[in-house]
């Protein structure tokens, strides 16, 4: 099994400093294999919320894949937002915009959707997805697949099909190709984990999902400061929602998720067959 941190939307620039030592002790605590941190870094793209940002992430265990976010693209320099869009995010953070990870259980992949062209939407292109099918393809087949972006693919139906990143059909379509298992994302600061299975009518094929609230900006929407710990195994992941405790100043788990793969098909786990062993 390998233990994942699923971080999103830091802002920082935005951020609620209380939050910081607390999140940093537990996921020490934790000790994942992996710590995710899928974009907005920063609140608006400035030196000292990338050099705020670098710090934080020099606390926090490794390997660490991160991806950018569209507040990490300069929002009012017009030349830095057109000419060197993410210049400062590779000088702080990293200049691997599609970094990956893999051991002999997991591989995670990241990619970056941030696009100067655009004030807030994200989308993937055809040459980021023939990387992807590049980079999964001589893997063992036995290895769940990860991919890291920081816009999503789904998303409840609550929300508009604008707030997907573009071209998101295109790529679920190789995705079911390459066996893609999992989806971690951000930007709407809501949590959520679920099934491809309703958006995307492809035969035989159903990714898991899984969205990441904010988890230490003062930007919460409706949504208490939150993360995510997704521990993985080859047909079964559960994702557990940690929530910030404001009268304890703890995170804590507020909801546990399980979801189990039958073929290439992800899908909520019954307790029934739980408790079978299934």
């Amino acid at each position: 099994m390998r233990t994942l941190i699923h971080l999103s939307d830091l802002h920082f620039g935005r951020v609620d400093q209380t939050l910081l030592e607390p999140l940093r002790a537990l996921i020490h605590s934790i000790a994942p294999s992996v710590v995710v941190i899928s974009g907005d870094l920063t609140q608006r793209a400035k030196p000292e919320q990338f050099e705020e940002a670098r710090a934080f992430l020099d606390t926090l265990p490794g390997p660490q894949i991160v991806v950018p976010g569209n507040h990490d693209i300069s929002l009012y320099n017009v030349f830095r937002r057109f000419v060197k869009p993410l210049a400062r995010y590779k000088r702080y953070i990293t200049d691997d915009l599609d970094p990956i990870y893999v051991d002999d259980e997991i591989a995670v992949v990241g990619v970056n959707t941030a696009r100067s062209l655009t004030i807030k939407d994200g989308r993937v292109n055809k040459e980021q997805v023939a990387k992807i099918r590049e980079q999964l393809s001589g893997l063992d087949p036995r290895l769940t697949r990860i991919v890291v972006t920081h816009h999503p693919f789904d998303l409840p139906t609550t929300f508009e099909e604008q707030d997907l990143v573009n071209r998101a059909p295109m790529a679920m379509e190789v995705f079911a190709e390459c066996g893609v298992d999992v989806l971690l994302a951000g930007h709407m600061h809501v949590s959520h984990a679920a099934s491809t299975a309703s958006r995307y009518q492809i035969d035989a094929y159903a990714a898991l999902v899984v969205q990441a609230g904010t988890a230490t900006s003062t930007r919460g929407r409706g949504e208490v400061n939150s993360f995510n710990l997704l521990r993985v195994e080859h047909e079964r992941v559960e994702v557990d929602r940690y929530g910030w405790d404001a009268l304890t100043n703890t995170f804590r788990v507020i909801l546990t998720e399980k979801f189990l793969r039958s073929g290439n098909v992800w899908a909520p786990a019954a307790e029934g067959m739980l408790a079978a062993g299934l």
